[in-house]
């Protein structure tokens, strides 16, 4: 085989090891990407792989950034935009400017242009693998949200900043205040351009009745706000969030039931793919890079690479331990005290600030030469620093992460559970008096309303047995025998329908739009 199908089969392989890796395993799966990258990176017999940097922001950046914004808590983003807006510019311009500080020290012929670089890469965070922990072990909302609400804007000042260093890393000029001109104009026309995209998006698909047609148009919403932000000299990064953000508020009123349902089946995939893909991409490329760091020692490299994780990780803890002390001195307005977290809240904040995909790509587009003809020295070096600072975070702190949340105690308290109790009573309150209006049409028939309000009325019983206001009877378990007779039904269904496929008197194509039918019997049974 060629290098190039060697390549691709490889790929394939490794994406689908890790993918199977990563849910056997009970860590989160970044964690797995990022160590099984670095194995599969020096497996032998892969080909070296050389990336186009120009294509590589452009090809992974903008879906990861929609779907990101797609499912975040909009309101709780609102609520802490302040936090946000220190978190997101502050102590990624703090971060990136200690780590440039740091190598430009450290690493000998290390130059300016190429350690800021170095300092931008590394300093937007990627809330993944903190969210699922979070997640997991039921960590209130609120700093769910601030972690994933982080990840989301900071990469947008860490890009920026990013595009200055490589500005002069290939020879051209651009002074720090009209980077933060550029800044402004940039952030202002991507969140207008993205608005505008988000708007046509809702437009085309509420009007857009073929769920694949749909969905095709949802996975192109990132590059349609990226592209000509960038073209026009925006942030492409703000443009895909802000269209995201939009289309994860209007999305729910304008949608089918049946393209919401595939959309967040296949935007799950993809999600992993992606970050699969860069993680194994990473891994090939480091074989090259250290390939070409032969001018320096394992020790060397050791202590550099201990240096820029070290910096990375003390940075944020002294930000958080810092910074809003200092606002709370200078803003004493009433009603601030209700939106502050403690010390035990704070710590979990900070020690959640792994890197991830974004500063994976960042590092992979960067040049190939710094002029015409004149390579890039530091381009391997800077490719295997960023790997060791994501690898440190993920694997250290995505590890440790759950001892410390469950050490300090940070958890809701089942505070999530109770939104949710309380929305689906509300929502079933909601069904029983939409059927008394329903049973005044002369198109509705009376068996039939009958019917669904016997439903309604014991989901409203089972519901508020469950939130203890009508603790004596047994409706959960009755339930849950229930359903259990329900699947064990389905399960037979599923039986007969693959017995006729198999003696031919139904096409395959029958059978699948039969089952799924009945897969989707079975998921909105009620757990």
């Amino acid at each position: 085989m060629s290098g190039a199908e060697v390549l691709i089969c490889g790929l394939l392989v490794s994406v689908a090891v890790l993918a199977a890796l990563a849910r056997l395993l009970p860590i989160p799966y970044p964690i797995v990407l990022v160590v099984g990258g670095a194995v599969i990176g020096f497996l032998p017999g892969l080909p070296h792989v050389h990336l186009d940097p120009e294509i590589v922001l452009v090809v992974f950046l903008p879906p990861l950034l929609y779907w990101a914004a797609l499912s975040a808590n909009y309101h709780d983003l609102r609520e802490n935009l302040r936090g946000l807006t220190l978190s997101s510019v502050g102590l990624v311009l703090a971060t990136a400017g200690a780590v440039a500080v740091l190598a430009h020290a450290l690493v000998p012929g290390l130059s300016w242009p190429a350690a800021f670089a170095l300092g931008t890469i590394v300093s937007p965070t990627d809330p993944l693998a903190a969210g699922l922990v979070m997640r997991r072990l039921g960590v209130p909302r609120r700093l769910v949200s601030a972690v994933e609400g982080e990840g989301l804007f900071n990469d947008a000042t860490a890009l920026v900043a990013y595009r200055v260093a490589v500005a002069a890393i290939v020879g051209e000029t651009m002074s720090f205040g009209k980077a933060g001109l550029a800044f402004v104009a940039g952030a202002a026309g991507g969140v207008a351009i993205g608005l505008v995209v988000g708007w046509l998006v809702a437009l085309i698909r509420r009007h857009t009745t073929d769920a694949q047609v749909s969905l095709t148009i949802s996975l192109l919403s990132g590059y349609a706000a990226f592209i000509p932000a960038n073209a026009l000299g925006a942030s492409g990064v703000l443009a895909a969030v802000t269209t995201g953000l939009y289309m994860g508020v209007r999305g729910v009123t304008t949608l089918p039931a049946r393209t919401r349902l595939q959309g967040l089946l296949v935007w799950d995939i993809l999600n992993f793919l992606i970050n699969a893909v860069l993680f194994v991409l990473v891994g090939l490329q480091l074989r090259s890079a250290l390939e070409g760091l032969a001018r320096y020692t394992a020790a060397d490299l050791a202590l550099y690479a201990l240096a820029v994780a070290g910096t990375v990780v003390v940075v944020r803890l002294v930000w958080f331990f810092t910074v809003p002390y200092l606002i709370r001195i200078l803003d004493r307005r009433p009603g601030q005290r209700e939106r502050r977290v403690g010390s035990r809240y704070r710590l979990v904040l900070a020690w959640s600030g792994m890197r991830g995909s974004v500063s994976l790509a960042a590092a992979l587009a960067l040049p190939l030469a710094a002029a015409p003809g004149v390579p890039f020295a530091a381009r391997d070096l800077i490719i295997f620093l960023v790997f060791a600072v994501i690898f440190a975070t993920l694997v250290v702190q995505g590890l440790s992460l759950p001892g410390l949340i469950r050490l300090l105690r940070v958890t809701d308290e089942g505070a999530e559970e109770r939104q949710e109790l309380r929305a689906r009573l509300a929502a079933t309150e909601t069904a029983l008096a939409q059927l008394d209006e329903l049973a005044a049409e002369e198109w509705t028939r009376d068996d039939s309303v009958e019917r669904m309000r016997r439903f309604y009325e014991y989901r409203g019983r089972r519901l508020g047995a469950r939130t203890d206001q009508d603790p004596a009877h047994d409706y959960e378990d009755r339930s849950l025998a229930y359903q259990q007779m329900v699947r064990v039904v389905l399960q037979a269904q599923r039986t007969t329908v693959v017995r006729l496929r198999d003696r031919g008197e139904i096409s395959n194509e029958v059978m699948i739009r039969i089952i799924r039918d009945f897969d989707l019997e079975e998921a909105r049974l009620e757990i």
